[in-house]
């Protein structure tokens, strides 16, 4: 059985990631294609008080336990698109070490910072600053397949533009790059 392909989409909270992946599942008709988000891993652990160091450490769990479902799902053979906010450096590493780095078409979702801050008001569900805060974190690995900019496009031209490139990913991926300059012997650190 053939692995699933993976739309692997990373940028700030309020950056348009889901609303991609809606229209994605929505046009993409080459395959059956999940959606696998993030913030749907977060909304199923339970809803007790959790002091700062439980919290960080609960966290880390959830984000390790949906790369590997990521990981699971693909190589069952399904299509994923994946919303994701890379802000933290060893994410990024998890998911290049359980990732086959091949399969992934990275794609950056960017928003200008005065944007992003109007989205999270109008929005009202995420602490204000939150995107701001990720805002250098989630691109400073600088390596990607595809980018989009939502301010600049809708969600649906966006998805319309990643069905496109979808067949004429490039080779080595960025997940691949990456994979070899952050997980080779002799790496560069990632810090951003």
């Amino acid at each position: 059985m053939a692995s699933g392909r993976i739309i692997f989409l990373n940028g700030t909270s309020s950056s348009g990631k889901s609303s991609i992946a809606r229209e994605l599942l929505d046009i993409l008709d080459d395959g059956v294609f999940f959606h696998m988000a993030v913030d749907g891993f977060n909304a199923m652990r339970s809803k007790r008080e959790l002091g700062t160091e439980e919290l960080d450490a609960a966290l880390r769990r959830t984000r390790m336990g949906f790369h590997r479902s990521i990981a699971a799902m693909a190589e069952a053979g399904n299509d994923i698109v994946v919303d994701h906010v890379l802000s933290e450096p060893w994410r990024l590493l998890d998911c290049l070490s359980v990732l086959r780095s091949e399969d992934v078409l990275f794609v950056g979702v960017h928003c200008p910072l005065d944007e992003l801050a109007r989205r999270e008001l109008a929005r009202g569900d995420r602490p204000p600053g939150l995107a701001a805060h990720q805002y250098d974190l989630v691109h400073g690995h600088g390596d990607y397949d595809l980018e989009c900019d939502t301010s600049a496009a809708s969600p649906r031209e966006c998805a319309q533009r990643i069905k496109e490139f979808l067949p004429h990913r490039p080779s080595p991926t960025a997940f691949t790059r990456l994979r070899r300059r952050h997980l080779t012997a002799g790496r560069e650190p990632l810090t951003a």
